[in-house]
């Protein structure tokens, strides 16, 4: 695993600014109650920001693996799915990995690979729940098609939740990144999906807890066969 990069060095706040306007309105209310009603009817509200606050933390990690066959987490979360079926973007056979993030977890989404950005998609669709394999289908969501320098194509793919009600997604086609390096925020509760070659040899397990960028998901081979 790489050496853990220094707070100083994090181009992020440890406070998503996603949340900022979230924290300060549950902050003024929990003020507001507590001024107007006194400590018992505040108290709730003082949950509610310390709920708030702990949702949109952002802290940096380490990054695993070593060289561009590594494939890290791109998100907190809970490993859900291991299977091999059809990516729906790249119309090929793929090994899909899926994590699903509670409210618990970070939710700063983090690229999986070194590589491009090919193709974004974005799908408008429903709010089930996350942890339902047909969410994947389903649910709204938001896909890059990212192209390592070794050839091998991975779909990342991120999907709302039953709760979540806004994914973010900065990347755009032709951005270069680093694995590890922050390209979204899912509010509120979701999953991401990562669609990987068949012949990647994965690193985790149904059930296994995942952390965004230090988790080694899979190793995918040095060279690239043909994909289909």
């Amino acid at each position: 695993m790489n050496a853990p990069r220094p707070l100083i060095d994090y181009p992020h706040p440890l406070i998503a600014r996603e949340g900022w306007p979230f924290i300060g309105i549950a902050l003024l209310l929990a003020v507001a109650v507590q001024d107007l009603c006194g400590l018992a009817a505040g108290f709730p509200f003082g949950v509610l920001f310390l709920f708030v606050l702990q949702f949109f933390r952002d802290p940096p990690r380490d990054v695993a693996g070593h060289g561009p066959t590594c494939v890290v987490a791109p998100a907190d979360g809970r490993i859900v799915a291991v299977e091999e079926t059809s990516d729906p973007y790249l119309e090929r056979r793929a090994v899909k990995v899926s994590i699903f993030m509670n409210v618990f977890n970070v939710h700063s989404n983090r690229a999986p690979v070194d590589g491009v950005v090919e193709r974004k998609w974005y799908n408008k669709g429903k709010f089930l729940n996350a942890a339902l394999d047909k969410a994947s289908l389903k649910n709204e969501r938001c896909a890059l098609h990212l192209k390592t320098g070794n050839g091998y194509d991975v779909t990342c793919v991120q999907v709302a939740g039953l709760i979540a009600r806004r994914i973010l997604n900065y990347a755009e086609a032709g951005t270069r990144y680093a694995r590890g390096d922050r390209y979204g925020f899912i509010r509120f509760g979701s999953r991401v999906d990562l669609y990987l070659p068949p012949d990647a040899r994965i690193a985790v397990s149904i059930d296994e807890k995942v952390y965004a960028s230090s988790t080694l998901i899979a190793e995918l081979p040095d060279a690239p066969e043909a994909q289909s």
